[in-house]
């Protein structure tokens, strides 16, 4: 398999399905394409009938979009085992990746993720709402599952939110203790150290995402 991203300090839609196979020690070559560069569309166009990123090539296949990338992997790598294996917590783990995937518009566009980052923003009044949201589903699905993870064992759902939780330490967003303690679960994941430790090391800057101030 081949995995196409864009710049690890800054491409969270890239992040999702890396961290999936990462997670799951899946053997995948991943290829950098740095986004908003001179050539970024001439690249993507090798690979992106959409021109975005991500994109999973294995074999004869090629998928473009996040989400259907991590269904791929789970029902043909992983035998399934990133969804809940319970049918009733299996379609409320779509509903909170549905959701992810298609809101939260106002914390996309004022909390571009940002690995390298440590800032500080003045929040909108949809943005807190849309922060209060995702806070009040982080402690409704930790709560009723055993285990570190928001379905109890790790899935999908939390390589959706996992750019949410970097954007979150980025700019120092208050949430819930037990919001608070997930966030913490992620960040310390080996994965996620190994996708940080990459976004450190990346020349390029993007200006528009660079949004904030610096925390003293």
């Amino acid at each position: 398999m081949e995995l196409i991203i864009g710049n690890k300090n800054y491409s969270s839609w890239s992040m999702r399905p890396w961290l999936l196979l990462s997670h799951f020690d899946l053997d995948f070559e991943e290829t950098v394409i740095p986004l908003r560069q001179a050539r970024s569309h001439e690249l993507l166009a090798e690979y992106s009938p959409s021109f975005k990123v991500p994109v999973l090539i294995d074999e004869e296949m090629t998928i473009w979009e996040s989400l259907a990338i991590c269904e791929y992997i789970s029902e043909n790598h992983l035998d399934n085992r990133a969804w809940p294996q319970r049918a009733k917590e299996r379609a409320v783990a779509r509903a909170y990746c549905s959701e992810m995937h298609a809101g939260f518009a106002a914390l996309r566009s004022e909390l571009p993720m940002n690995c390298r980052a440590s800032r500080k923003i003045k929040l909108s009044e949809k943005c807190e709402h849309e922060v209060h949201r995702i806070d009040g589903m982080w402690q409704d699905a930790l709560n009723r599952h055993d285990g570190e993870w928001l379905f109890g064992e790790f899935s999908i759902v939390d390589c959706m939110f996992a750019p949410v939780v970097s954007r979150f330490a980025t700019y120092a967003i208050e949430v819930s203790d037990t919001s608070h303690a997930y966030m913490d679960k992620i960040l310390t994941l080996p994965s996620m150290q190994r996708w940080y430790a990459d976004a450190a090391d990346e020349p390029h800057v993007i200006a528009a995402s660079e949004a904030g101030t610096d925390r003293d």
